[in-house]
């Protein structure tokens, strides 16, 4: 695919054979990045969890932050994980311990994100003419005017990730991108499909490092400044209602891709590094339910809109090279595996998040995203080293967590945590719901991606379109 030559890449072919350029960094200092050597980047999603990561790229000096999209204007009604987090966080930004005092709600949206931007800027980096933040409710109409724009981050919910991505790179955008990647397996292939054919440099932010249990009646009125339509993007329409949106979307079938696309995905990521684990064959799931007592009856509840309150998933993956066989577990909502002998005769308690591998001789466990493992076996405890070929980013890294996707925008190498790696757990995310959402086992025919036992579990691996937003 070809693209317009921008004014970065006019720069850096015309002075080949011509004449000797020095950096303007060297002449600014350490640590100092020409306007026009930065990379410009418009910010997708302005939540909790947009302005919880926001820091990291205000303080980047390759980075300028050029727009900011989301369909929310400003409001106060988002949900955070402490009292008052995002607002002190927000404050730390701008450098004012007063800003919104005596509002008690927990703010977002795309103008509260330009008064971050446009206020951290103009104190950091006030004599480098910074010109100004742009703002746009719809994501299209970001990419049709942004000419100028390097780089998106995708911060919005998951039934949003892959169209935004797809759209971005078609636009010769390269993307960073919270996970997953997609809550449908079919969007997820195309997301990967559209990254091989555009070879923009992407990466998924999980590299390093509430459900609802029926249909919503209630139809409260769309708050001021929000674009319910845009939010919804390709899902189907429905009324609105906040139990939909901010940090709840994840749990419902339409929106997120439950609690393994979160979490999971860290976790995971190394286990399929470190094993090499393709796309697993089959996936079989249990979940819990719920009852509802009608004419004095009690019957389980039919859902086929939400997540469960609590699952626990069997992948299969058949035997590779020297690998045998193995089966991956997940479990979650407050389900832990039973434990091996081994580990059962040390009193041992795994922690709230954490990941198990059982052997033939003994087991080894791990903490979150696979830290601390120790070797359990013949009764001893063993320490071991990290997981050397885990997809993580050390914190105290003087580059940044950012460094690998930043060269690759540069025309480096491809990060570790770009897309294409991302493929095969992303596939399994995907499968795991279709296994939940199937009510029974599942095999799976990579080549033709297509459910070969249960041909109506087919209709779980894409989404039903709203007119003008297909892929």
């Amino acid at each position: 695919m070809q693209f317009p030559l921008d004014r970065r890449t006019f720069l850096g072919s015309t002075v080949v054979g011509v004449f000797s350029v020095v950096p303007r960094h060297v002449l600014g200092g350490p640590g100092y990045v020409a306007p026009s050597e930065k990379i410009t980047l418009a910010h997708i999603g302005m939540g909790t969890q947009g302005f919880a990561e926001l820091g990291d790229l205000l303080e980047n000096p390759a980075v300028q932050i050029v727009a900011m999209c989301d369909p929310n204007r400003d409001s106060q009604d988002y949900v955070e994980w402490g009292k008052h987090s995002i607002r002190d966080r927000i404050r730390s930004y701008l450098g004012n311990p007063s800003w919104r005092e005596g509002i008690e709600g927990c703010p977002g949206g795309r103008e509260v994100g330009r008064e971050v931007v446009d206020t951290y800027y103009a104190q950091q980096r006030g004599d480098q003419q910074y010109r100004g933040c742009a703002t746009y409710a719809d994501f299209r109409q970001l990419l049709d005017e942004a000419a100028d724009v390097d780089t998106v981050k995708i911060m919005t919910p998951d039934h949003l990730h892959a169209t935004i991505a797809i759209a971005a790179m078609k636009h010769g955008k390269h993307v960073l991108m919270h996970k997953p990647i997609a809550n449908r397996l079919w969007e997820g292939r195309l997301v990967l499909e559209t990254t091989r054919q555009t070879e923009c440099a992407t990466h998924l932010l999980a590299y390093g490092a509430g459900t609802g249990n029926a249909l919503i009646a209630h139809r409260p009125p769309v708050p001021p400044g929000f674009d319910w339509d845009l939010w919804l993007g390709p899902a189907v329409d429905r009324p609105y209602h906040p139990h939909y949106t901010h940090t709840v979307f994840r749990g419902w079938y339409d929106f997120g891709g439950g609690s393994m696309a979160d979490m999971g995905i860290y976790s995971l990521w190394p286990v399929f590094t470190v094993l090499e684990l393709e796309i697993p064959v089959t996936a079989d799931a249990w979940a819990t339910h719920t009852c509802a007592i009608v004419d004095q009856v009690s019957r389980p509840t039919v859902n086929d809109f939400a997540y469960p309150t609590a699952c626990t998933l069997r992948f299969h993956f058949d035997a590779r090279g020297d690998r045998a066989p193995l089966d991956l577990f997940w479990y979650d909502g407050g389900m832990k595996p039973r434990l091996p002998a081994a580990l059962e005769a040390l009193d041992y308690r795994m922690e709230a998040e954490g990941i198990l591998f059982v052997g033939d001789e003994g087991a080894v466990v791990a903490g979150f995203a696979g830290q601390h493992p120790e070797l359990i076996a013949r009764g001893k405890r063993e320490p071991l080293p990290e997981l050397p070929a885990a997809p993580r980013i050390a914190r105290n890294d003087p580059r940044g967590r950012l460094h690998a996707w930043l060269d690759a925008v540069r025309g480096g190498e491809p990060s570790p945590g770009n897309f294409l790696n991302a493929g095969a757990i992303t596939d399994a995310v995907n499968l795991g719901t279709v296994a939940l959402r199937a009510g029974t086992k599942i095999a799976f025919d990579t080549e033709r991606m297509e459910v070969t036992n249960v041909a109506a579990a087919n209709e779980y691996l894409r989404r039903e379109y709203r007119p003008g937003w297909e892929l």
